[in-house]
């Protein structure tokens, strides 16, 4: 059976949601029954996201594979509960290291090497890829940057050459634009997007939908008017309207019709047969929808990190709060706290209203010691803790130090000659001297202790997380921490590696080496949030400090015309 091929791309300006759009019609379409994937291009020359800044690119987020992908495979996972792959997130780096390789081990024969055809070739290898393995009906592949970028183009004449190779019958394309709204004349101006498919026209691709975001409802008038100078049916012409939560989003397309033209366009219902290909159940969604829009409180919980002030650099960790709040009858507030901020004689007055403190994943000193004061806060006033990767070894150190005695205690990625070095280099890793894809990464089984805290929220004995870090905690110290009451409840099995610490005497203190934000999806938050924002609620209300809407409750308006109710 052929696969089908959904290509979006974007124009006018970057950052306008063609990963929510992507990831809204895969649910769609997955809840006609559809196998779906969805799979990102980006157009810089990194191999992968990895190396950089979170300032510079926001979130990474890892597969289980170990790939370090773009943030967009995290909406990707959270709306279509489907794990992602290194085929998923393919950048311009990586095809040009894959293509040098070749040619230098002969592969091309002694041709000569250039963007056409073997680049382009090579794009189109990857974006053929996940279709090719019979997993999937339909594989969306969702193209970084803007229409009309000069690192851009390759991909705009792999999808061009893709569409003549397998017909228009198997490819549907998408783009996606801006309508802004000029204030001084009063009106949507709809001349953007009908430049931005002009750039794309130039590159012989016409879209078949056009999808306009919008902070205001689109007007017939506007939809006729796109439709006629981009060549695009007027019912094809969606408005991608500003709404309050980005889970809104594939109800807004369905009231739309978007997922019904993407099934008529590529014949699925004759092509499928077999498949259910009826419109989308999306009652878990509205049931979904209602806990998150109809909160019965609010609770306040700190996010202690050095990347704050980047919105999209603790992407998951964010969105799992929604999740979980949403699970537990609640909203989750963050308070976002500078890690570089806080001191011993501030982190009072910082933390006095939370409900909770987790502690963020980072790399480098920077921030740390105001990390390990947040964690000192928490742990003094049996204040709820959660600790991810670095923000476990600070539990750690923090543990150390004000605990075990052991003052200059630390990780030797920051003090390299401590005298108590409680996390250090694995010795394969004392070795490795380039930094790209060199950490531990993806999915390692970890092995939970029977009867501990973090055994009864998961309800088993026995998990699989994702890792992306170098340091560990340093066994030869292991048990010196034990003996003043750390616990060790999460092992890997294989190489004896500390994955989770515990201090069972606390109401909630868990951390964790692993990333568990990469496992929450929509309707089934990872268990550990799940827990972590039911004891900061239950610490709230303990402390009389749990926000609860004021006045009559107001049934908030959600996007339902097309659902079932």
């Amino acid at each position: 059976m052929q696969t089908k091929y959904v290509f979006v791309t974007g124009g006018v300006t970057s950052s306008l949601g063609k990963g929510i759009v992507c990831a809204s019609l895969g649910r769609l379409l997955e809840n006609r029954g559809l196998r779906v994937t969805i799979q990102k291009f980006d157009p810089y020359i990194n191999v992968d996201p990895g190396t950089m800044n979170p300032y510079e690119h926001g979130e990474v987020y890892v597969t289980d594979d170990g790939a370090e992908t773009d943030l967009d495979l995290g909406h990707y996972e959270r709306f279509l509960g489907v794990a992602t792959t290194q085929a998923n997130n393919v950048t311009t780096g990586r095809v040009y290291l894959e293509v040098i390789k070749k040619e230098r081990s002969g592969a091309y024969l002694g041709k000569t090497v250039q963007v056409v055809p073997h680049i382009i070739d090579e794009i189109k290898h990857w974006m053929l890829q996940l279709g090719e393995t019979g997993d999937y009906d339909v594989v969306i592949t969702e193209i970084g940057g803007t229409v009309g970028d000069i690192e851009g183009q390759p991909y705009l004449e792999a999808i061009r050459q893709l569409r003549y190779e397998l017909g228009s019958r198997n490819t549907l394309n998408i783009h996606l634009t801006l309508l802004p709204y000029l204030e001084a004349a009063g009106e949507v101006k709809s001349k953007p997007s009908q430049h931005s498919v002009k750039t794309l026209l130039s590159f012989g691709l016409q879209p078949d939908v056009l999808v306009c975001r919008t902070d205001r409802p689109m007007t017939e008038d506007v939809r006729r008017k796109l439709a006629l100078f981009c060549n695009v049916d007027q019912r094809a012409v969606i408005a991608s309207q500003d709404a309050e939560s980005i889970y809104e989003v594939p109800l807004l397309m369905k009231e739309q019709g978007l997922d019904e033209i993407a099934v008529e366009r590529l014949h699925m219902k004759e092509d499928f047969e077999g498949k259910v290909l009826d419109a989308p159940d999306m009652d878990g969604w509205v049931r979904f929808l209602r806990q998150l829009k109809e909160p019965q409180g609010k609770v306040r919980i700190a996010l202690v990190g050095k990347y704050v002030e980047h919105q999209d650099a603790y992407k998951s960790i964010a969105e799992s709060f929604i999740l979980a709040g949403a699970a537990n009858g609640v909203q989750v507030e963050l308070a976002q706290i500078l890690s570089d901020d806080l001191t011993a004689a501030n982190v009072e007055e910082k933390l006095a209203d939370v409900n909770g403190v987790l502690v963020a994943p980072g790399f480098g000193d920077r921030g740390v010691e105001g990390k390990i004061e947040a964690v000192r806060f928490a742990r003094e006033n049996d204040i709820p803790f959660f600790g991810i990767c670095l923000g476990m070894q600070c539990s750690v150190i923090e543990f150390a130090r004000n605990v075990c005695g052991w003052k200059s205690a630390n990780s030797t990625e920051f003090d390299p000659v401590t005298e108590h070095p409680v996390i250090d280099l694995m010795e394969e890793q004392k070795k490795i001297s380039t930094k790209g894809g060199t950490m531990r990464l993806g999915a390692y089984t970890c092995q939970l202790t029977k009867g501990s805290r973090v055994a009864e929220i998961y309800g088993r004995e026995k998990v699989k997380e994702r890792h992306r870090h170098r340091y560990e905690l340093n066994n030869v110290l292991r048990y010196k921490l034990a003996e003043h009451g750390m616990q060790f409840t999460g092992v890997n099995p294989k190489r004896d590696l500390v994955e989770i610490v515990e201090l069972p005497e606390k109401r909630w203190y868990v951390g964790v080496q692993f990333h568990p934000e990469y496992r929450s999806t929509v309707g089934n938050p990872h268990p550990l949030f799940a827990s972590f924002v039911r004891a900061c609620v239950t610490y709230a209300e303990e402390k009389d400090n749990i926000l609860m809407p004021k006045g009559p409750r107001r049934e908030k308006k959600i996007h339902l015309a097309s659902a079932k109710m």
